[in-house]
């Protein structure tokens, strides 16, 4: 029996990284899934990339998580494909760095609404439909810069630390209605996925990852294992009394 099996997920941001990442390890633990990303190229593909899972298990979606009508379309198809939503996977997000003078008041905006309006949408549409379903676990992926900040990163921490506050919020309603669902933000510090590609074109991919490694305590950074397995956890019914809380996987950075 897989940790999650007959569960069924939302994950955004499913196109790479993380967010591929963690649909691949839901589906591995028995899930059904439902992929979503904006970009509609890499979404059609999904078939063919995910070709070694029965096509029972995924659907996807074309997704604008930072639109109000798209949640309520993809919560619609979710819950008219399977039936009914236990996981959501807030993992959508953008990192564009700049300090507070230089933040345009548009990137300000975008970084907002697509990292923090979209946690909003998603937790605001899924909460009745997983309370329907008996159980459900929501989990938002902030960043280690929601905790910890930077002098060039003002928006990207504004909205990651926002994620962190909401998803307390949104585990205290759950418990005060006497909902069996819960929220929980993930707090990754740097993990080699495409995020790190404009860095790695800057300075070359080896020389970038050692930049970035020479700020971890433990010297290196992570992998989408790393937060993927976190994931699980808190999507599986071990993680049953936790709510309101975060995992936070930073190598050490936030104990100095």
């Amino acid at each position: 029996m897989g940790r999650v099996e007959n569960k069924v997920a939302i994950v955004t941001g499913a196109a790479s990284g993380l967010g591929f990442a963690a649909a691949q390890k839901l589906m591995d633990e028995g899930a059904k899934v439902l992929l979503t990303d904006i970009n509609e190229e890499v979404i059609n593909s999904m078939p063919e990339r995910l070709s070694n899972y029965s096509e029972t298990q995924f659907h996807t979606a074309v997704h604008d998580v930072a639109n109000e009508e798209s949640w309520i379309n993809v919560i619609e198809k979710t819950e008219n494909q399977f039936g009914k939503i236990n996981i959501l996977v807030n993992s959508a997000g953008i990192s564009l760095g700049a300090d507070i003078v230089s933040t345009d008041f548009e990137i300000w905006k975008k970084v907002h609404q697509v990292n923090l309006d979209s946690v909003f949408l998603g937790c605001k549409y899924a909460v009745p439909i997983m309370s329907k379903s008996g159980q459900g676990s929501i989990i938002n992926i902030s960043s280690i810069s929601g905790i910890v900040a930077g002098w060039n990163t003002a928006a990207y921490n504004s909205s990651k630390a926002g994620v962190r506050l909401l998803s307390k919020s949104v585990a205290l309603y759950c418990a005060k209605k006497g909902y069996d669902v819960r929220c929980n933000s993930v707090h990754p510090a740097f993990v080699n996925t495409p995020i790190l590609d404009p860095l790695k074109q800057a300075f070359g991919a080896e020389e970038a990852v050692a930049k970035l490694s020479r700020q971890i305590p433990m010297n290196k950074i992570g992998d989408t294992d790393d937060v993927s397995y976190a994931i699980l956890y808190l999507a599986s019914d071990e993680s049953k009394f936790m709510t309101g809380t975060e995992i936070v996987l930073d190598g050490g950075l936030s104990a100095m």
